[in-house]
């Protein structure tokens, strides 16, 4: 062997040497959880059935925002991702029972769930209104929600705000909303598609989406609601995961690959400065 070729290899073992050495620090900036620290494994729990969040792609991968996001902080903290599919309505009483760690979805903060865990933020967006292109004209005006079939995902914000929406209708001396409650968004837009509710109501970013990707079955009305923060949720008072969840998330938003990954799914617009934690409701953050 040449000494042309001895100074090549040492210069490509110099290079990876340097890879690994920048990669160790940056992971070491990001301080593993005693969960992480003992099993090697960052685990979520996830429904993988809201899209472009979570999903199942044609060949049945894990994929979506949350889910790249998921496995960029399990890079930096050099740990397999394990992703439990579970039902949205059971993820903070899971939490709080100490099922899992973490609960990775588009949570909003109010204060009965602060009461059970609390949040780390990293998006925002509002609720709208998707429906079929001919009853779009239906629903203009103020109260085009109400007498109307709305449905909503069991014990989301959407299901909340249901009901409040609903009061203001009888209010003003109108219908109150029928609502439907479901367990999966892909069940709630096919009754939008198949007649038996007349809109869906949920997060606007996921509302986009799907107008997009319905080719044309499904628009979101102009109104939005109830703008705010989304964050992912981890038990009440687990300073360890909450600092690992800030600390490996504010290095993907330092180093461009939230943003990256948010465009990718066409949600640029919808993303904050800083991921946050949020213990109590005066920690929210205008945005």
């Amino acid at each position: 062997m040449t000494k042309k070729h001895l100074f090549r290899l040492a210069g490509l073992g110099l290079a990876a040497t340097i890879a690994a050495w920048s990669a160790a620090a940056i992971a070491a900036d990001v301080p593993k959880s005693p969960d992480v620290e003992q099993t090697g494994t960052l685990t979520i729990a996830n429904t993988l059935d809201f899209a472009p969040f979570e999903y199942l792609d044609a060949d049945g991968k894990q994929t979506g925002i949350i889910i790249e996001l998921a496995g960029e902080v399990a890079k930096l903290v050099d740990a397999k991702l394990d992703v439990q599919r579970t039902p949205f309505p059971t993820m903070i009483p899971g939490l709080a029972a100490g099922r899992f760690k973490i609960a990775w979805e588009t949570f909003s903060a109010n204060p009965e769930r602060l009461a059970q865990v609390d949040f780390v933020m990293f998006i925002k967006a509002g609720i709208a209104a998707s429906t079929s292109p001919d009853k779009k004209d239906g629903f203009a005006g103020d109260t085009g929600l109400c007498g109307k079939r709305i449905g909503v995902s069991a014990g989301s914000a959407s299901d909340f705000l249901a009901d409040k929406l609903s009061k203001d209708c009888t209010d003003k001396g109108q219908k109150a909303i029928e609502k439907s409650v479901f367990n999966s968004s892909t069940d709630i837009i096919q009754a939008v598609l198949s007649d038996r509710i007349d809109a869906r109501l949920d997060d606007a970013t996921s509302s986009s989406y799907f107008e997009v990707t319905s080719k044309g079955q499904l628009v979101v009305l102009p109104t939005l609601y109830d703008i705010a923060p989304l964050g992912l949720a981890i038990a009440k008072d687990d300073k360890g995961t909450a600092d690992m969840m800030v600390a490996a998330l504010g290095e993907l938003f330092r180093n461009g690959t939230y943003q990256a990954i948010l465009d990718k799914y066409g949600m640029g617009a919808y993303a904050i400065k800083e991921p946050y934690f949020v213990g109590s409701m005066d920690a929210l953050r205008a945005e």
